[in-house]
């Protein structure tokens, strides 16, 4: 049992979306992630997927509406739900989500990272 620094985490990498799995409860992951550009329109059948930003801005479309989400702000995306991350600039994110969750839904992409690193 040890405690978690996020900001010290987010310093052991820097490539963009890769998250790191930086914890595990109850069948959830703990990610933390740096995002920059447009990832895929994805959604995940069966998990619902937390997005909370550490650092900068980043936008969720929807296929109705945009979510924008500022430092210490979260949106939960749910189950089914069709969408699609943005970050204009570097953004860090912490994801919380059940450890089946697939990176990008059923889509595949040059992005989609099919096993994903503990840090």
């Amino acid at each position: 049992m040890e405690k978690v620094n996020i900001e010290e985490k987010l310093t052991k990498f820097s490539d963009h979306w890769h998250p790191r799995i930086v914890g595990e409860l109850n069948g959830q992951q703990v990610k933390l992630a740096k995002l920059k550009g447009e990832f895929i329109w994805h959604e995940h059948a069966d998990e619902d997927e937390l997005f909370l930003v550490v650092k900068g801005q980043l936008k969720i479309e929807l296929r109705d509406k945009t979510i924008i989400l500022n430092e210490g702000e979260f949106f939960i995306v749910p189950k089914g739900v069709e969408h699609k991350p943005v970050a204009e600039e570097e953004v860090h994110v912490m994801l919380f989500e059940p450890a089946s969750t697939a990176h990008s839904g059923k889509e595949r992409h040059e992005l989609t990272k099919d096993k994903l690193d503990h840090i």
